[in-house]
């Protein structure tokens, strides 16, 4: 058989969600809103947690660094997607490609682990209540949340070296809104098989060890709070595990869907309406969750003049 003819790639073409002008001037107003809402409530929720000293526990720490993941998650994706919606080239450097690549792998690692991390967290202040402060330290915090982004970057460089080993033959047309994996891997006519076997297996292995701290803290709690005589204290803690369980689930759910398949023709066009949920949907949606269905954040946001009932 003859060898692929391997072209050098110096961009690629961004199709997006749609070829349609009228609809994508109503993507660009969508998007910038949405954009800038998840700017606002994430640096907001972050701001309010650095000033008011009722939100000083190990919680609403993990909870800054949470927002913080979830303003450049969002800022990796959104002005390049907002870029090509109003550009009729829609393209993106090699080197940019990369880049995205790079950032978005590291910081979905990071955003999994720091879940995992705040479920630990909460089976902490539930089931050993009366160890909590010595065992939740301010530096016990610091290092826990230092994994999460240690080995987020880590692994997303080595990630990131095999999709620079992938080799394309004359097809540049990336049919997602920004670079990612499995799109990547369908336009590539060389490097393919360890790429896509590896994405598979470390996204499984990242998601199955970080899903099982999720689900062994949250089958203890859920004992500790059944085994509660006071109904007040049972629902005070629904009320703060709920919110966690909510983010999870969402992000989870959107993520196994398009990483934990090959790439198909039918995979990807599915992966690319699920990702503009996990990149502007969620990434907005979090600060929202967490305000709303927590009585702390409402009253250190009253005092601060940030919220009115």
């Amino acid at each position: 058989m003859p060898s692929p003819n391997y072209t050098d790639v110096t961009e690629f073409i961004l199709l997006g969600l749609t070829n349609r002008q009228e609809l994508q001037v109503l993507f660009f107003v969508v998007f910038l809103v949405v954009y800038v809402i998840t700017l606002v409530g994430n640096l907001g929720m972050i701001m309010l947690i650095s000033v008011s000293p009722q939100l000083q526990s190990p919680m609403y720490f993990f909870l800054s660094h949470l927002s913080f993941v979830d303003v450049w998650f969002s800022s990796n994706v959104t002005p390049k997607m907002l870029e090509n919606l109003l550009s009729k080239t829609k393209t993106i450097s090699y080197v940019g490609c990369l880049i995205q690549c790079y950032f978005f792998i590291a910081l979905v690692h990071v955003e999994v682990y720091i879940l995992a991390v705040m479920a630990f967290d909460r089976f902490m202040a539930i089931c050993n209540p009366l160890l909590y402060g010595s065992k939740m330290s301010r530096t016990v915090c610091i290092r826990l949340i230092s994994v999460p982004y240690v080995y987020g970057f880590s692994v997303s460089l080595i990630c990131t070296l095999w999709t620079y080993g992938l080799y394309f033959c004359g097809n540049f047309e990336i049919n997602h809104f920004y670079c990612a994996d499995p799109p990547l891997i369908k336009i590539a006519c060389g490097g393919i098989h360890i790429k896509e076997y590896t994405m598979i297996v470390i996204a499984g292995i990242n998601f199955t060890y970080s899903l099982s701290v999720v689900l062994i803290s949250y089958t203890f709690i859920v004992v500790a709070i059944l085994r509660m005589r006071s109904a007040e204290g049972r629902k005070k803690a629904f009320s703060t595990c709920g919110s966690h369980l909510t983010a999870v689930t969402m992000f989870y759910g959107t993520l196994i869907f398009m990483y934990l398949r090959r790439p198909t023709e039918e995979s990807v066009e599915q992966g690319k309406m699920v990702a503009v949920f996990y990149t502007t949907v969620i990434p907005m949606l979090n600060p929202m969750i967490y305000s709303l269905r927590n009585k702390d954040v409402k009253e250190a946001m009253n005092k601060k003049n940030l919220f009115r009932q």
